[in-house]
């Protein structure tokens, strides 16, 4: 038994020895490798394929914002001569698939009498195309799936490979030639369900990079109609739920997105978007009340917390059409739900700036601006540069608020009389008072809370509420109310803390912010402190009306020039009036008075013009009034212009840019009307230009030409305009 034992293994060895011959074309030479090629290397290789676009997938984030892509497979753009390109972050576990692949072809390749007699083999290459492909090593990739082509036409994978090898010339810019290779393939009628979807899908990706949406959505169409790969089919759905509505087909996309959200196994990143994504496609009130009731229902399942703030972001965009106070609060818990900075929540910071900036609330709606800019990643884009244009053009209006309403409090408190300041800050000495013993109740029963009283446990709470101070109502309330003493109405977003960051305090007790805020702790109680820092002095008060009176004429001015608002501009330059400001201020606001009211057809205007023609009939603004289309500048009045901007373009040359743009815009409201107003505006966008780059200089070119076509300075923009345009 032994001998034959031993027998039967020699035997077996020697089987093996002469099987492993990758030069003997034998049955069992064949089977040998083709098994060995296909349960072992093969097999390890696709394993780690598996993983690595498992990998890719976990780490892609998709931006729904967008079209999505029909692939999503981040290829970075071409590196320019001289820069270097973003280092590949491809999942390793290609690299092992394609080690894999390698080896199955070098220790399994049967190729006698230039024919391969391993029917693995071709598998092997495509697995190493694959690899190369997700790699991001496009031209390695084509180079198996060729290789498959030429030297397999009759392999079972040919028709895979097609798709492939189309897939990598779409990535290689050479669409024309993946879609003449696909066409061929799809006109075969014996074509597999998985291969005809994968090939339309390739279709739909070569012509949206070709821009031809009617044919993505053509290819699209036939895709879907198999259902082979759950995600790829729930990605196609998705695409042509965006294109339709594109298209304004609102109903076809709707139906796009309910199939997904009815697609049996559907990736649930695309089934909770398809909900999201018919919100947006809500265009009637009754459907919004309907949306809105499904919107909450989502939100209250805890399997969507991961999408609570888009959630909530689109459920306040449905409610903003009819209760704006609620569509706040639904923004503001988007904000908390977020848990890193992302798209999603710029927008929603610049949707509650947006808010506030309709209602006029300026400084607030600055501080979510900046929140916006502070966590963009891309600042580049034409939603940002328009932003920042926005919120520069805020800056003014907050500086100059500030400025009116601290001045507007001194004068107030100067205005008094002795008894009445005495009244004054007796009573804000009692606030104080009352707040430090609110704040020291509170440290009591934070005292209480947090253990350090546990002797005490079993005694009755006198405050009703809870133990745990947040379920005190008189605790939360002074907390909060202390907040805002020390920081303002901040809005919620990271960094609040920042100095440099916006502080909203709308609890201002009326009086210079220097009393209130920064008095000497050791005196605060001490009326004598505050009556001896009102100002006496009458040059100092007339310093102050003075700034206040500028505030007031520049708001009127930004909100009617810049904002387009004019019941605040007439607010303001109204106001400016009541505190019978010199002349050099009360007669362009007289002025700019008379053509708000005259563009709202209110009898008011008729007022101001009588009054600025009858009482000052020499002024400027009278002989433009009276006389529009004559030279309406008196020679001195050249003079100081022509001076002006001279010495402005003096410290042009100097590059002094900061100081040229705020000194031109200050110059243009001063000489509204005027024809040097063009040139303060050329020189300004130069200065632009310089500071803040390209994009920056030609969007204030456009405006120039927009606003002042005729003038020299508008040809000499478009010119300009067109010069760079050429160059670009």
């Amino acid at each position: 038994m032994k001998n034959i034992f031993k027998i039967v293994v020699a035997f077996a060895l020697v089987l093996l020895v002469f099987s492993c011959s990758t030069k003997k074309n034998s049955f069992i030479n064949r089977k040998y490798h083709s098994i060995a090629t296909e349960f072992n290397v093969l097999y390890n290789g696709e394993l780690a394929l598996d993983d690595g676009l498992e990998a890719l997938n976990a780490y892609y984030e998709d931006n729904f914002w967008e079209i999505l892509p029909v692939e999503p497979l981040k290829i970075d753009e071409l590196a320019l001569p001289g820069m270097q390109r973003e280092m590949d972050n491809s999942p390793q576990e290609f690299e092992r698939a394609e080690e894999k692949a390698v080896k199955a072809i070098q220790k399994h390749s049967m190729l006698i009498a230039r024919k391969e007699r391993n029917s693995q083999i071709d598998a092997a290459y495509l697995l190493l195309g694959k690899a190369r492909y997700y790699s991001k090593r496009f031209v390695p990739a084509i180079e198996a799936f060729n290789y498959i082509l030429i030297n397999y036409p009759s392999a079972d994978l040919i028709d895979e490979t097609r798709v492939w090898q189309a897939k990598t010339n779409i990535r290689l810019q050479n669409e024309d030639m993946a879609i003449e290779s696909l066409s061929f393939l799809l006109d075969n009628i014996s074509l597999k369900d998985k291969v005809k979807e994968d090939a339309n899908t390739a279709m739909a990706m070569a012509y949206a990079k070709m821009d031809s949406i009617n044919q993505v959505i053509r290819y699209l169409k036939q895709a879907v109609l198999t259902n082979n790969n759950k995600e790829q089919t729930a990605r196609n759905l998705f695409i042509l739920g965006q294109l339709y509505r594109d298209e304004n087909k609102i109903d076809s996309s709707n139906i796009a997105f309910q199939k997904i959200i009815d697609l049996k196994n559907a990736p649930y990143k695309y089934v909770i978007h398809a909900h999201i994504e018919q919100a947006k496609n809500v265009s009637n009130k009754v459907a919004a009340l309907a949306m809105s009731d499904e919107l909450q229902i989502l939100i209250e399942d805890r399997y969507n917390r991961p999408y609570l703030d888009e959630l909530y972001y689109r459920l306040a965009a449905l409610t903003l059409r009819n209760n704006e106070d609620m569509a706040l609060v639904f923004y503001k818990k988007s904000i908390q739900a977020s848990e890193r900075n992302n798209f999603q929540k710029e927008l929603t910071y610049e949707a509650i700036g947006n808010i506030s900036f309709d209602k006029a609330k300026y400084s607030v709606a600055g501080a979510y601006y900046d929140s916006v800019l502070q966590i963009t990643t891309n600042e580049n884009t034409k939603r940002i540069r328009s932003l920042k244009r926005k919120r520069n053009n805020l800056e003014e209006v907050i500086v100059y608020e500030g400025i009116a309403k601290r001045n507007d409090s001194i004068l107030d408190v100067v205005g008094l009389s002795s008894d009445d300041r005495l009244t004054f800050f007796t009573n804000y000495i009692e606030t104080l008072k009352a707040e430090e013993e609110r704040k020291r109740e509170l440290e009591e029963i934070m005292k209480v809370n947090s253990g350090i009283n546990l002797l005490g446990s079993n005694n009755n709470n006198t405050i009703s509420g809870g133990k745990w101070y947040f379920y005190n109502t008189q605790a939360v309330q002074y907390g909060e109310q202390e907040f805002r003493n020390i920081w303002g109405n901040r809005p919620l977003e990271d960094n609040w803390r920042l100095s440099e960051k916006m502080r909203i305090n709308m609890n201002s007790l009326g009086a210079d912010n220097t009393v209130v805020t920064q008095e000497d702790k050791s005196k605060k109680y001490e009326l004598s402190y505050y009556l001896e820092k009102i100002p006496s002095n009458p040059v100092v008060i007339d310093s102050i009306s003075e700034e206040r009176n500028d505030a007031y004429y520049k708001l009127g001015i930004i909100y009617q020039a810049q904002f387009k608002e004019i019941d605040l501009a007439i607010s303001r330059l109204e106001k400016l009036l009541t505190f019978n400001p010199g002349i050099y201020l009360s007669l362009p606001a007289k002025y700019h008075l008379y053509k708000m009211y005259a563009v709202l057809n209110n009898k008011k205007a008729e007022d101001y013009k009588n009054d600025l023609t009858v009482n000052y009939p020499e002024s400027k603004y009278s002989k433009i009034i009276l006389n529009p289309t004559d030279v309406l500048i008196t020679d001195e009045s050249n003079s100081s212009s022509e001076t002006e901007y001279a010495n402005l373009y003096y410290e042009y040359k100097e590059e002094e840019y900061d100081s040229v743009i705020e000194k031109s815009t200050n110059a243009i409201l001063k000489y509204e009307g005027q024809f040097i107003v063009s040139k303060f505006e050329l020189l300004k966008a130069y200065a632009i230009g310089k500071r803040d780059g390209m994009m920056a200089f030609k969007e204030e070119l456009d405006l120039i030409v927009a606003n002042y076509p005729n003038t020299a300075e508008g040809k000499k923009a478009l010119e300009v305009l067109q010069t760079i345009n050429s160059k670009i």
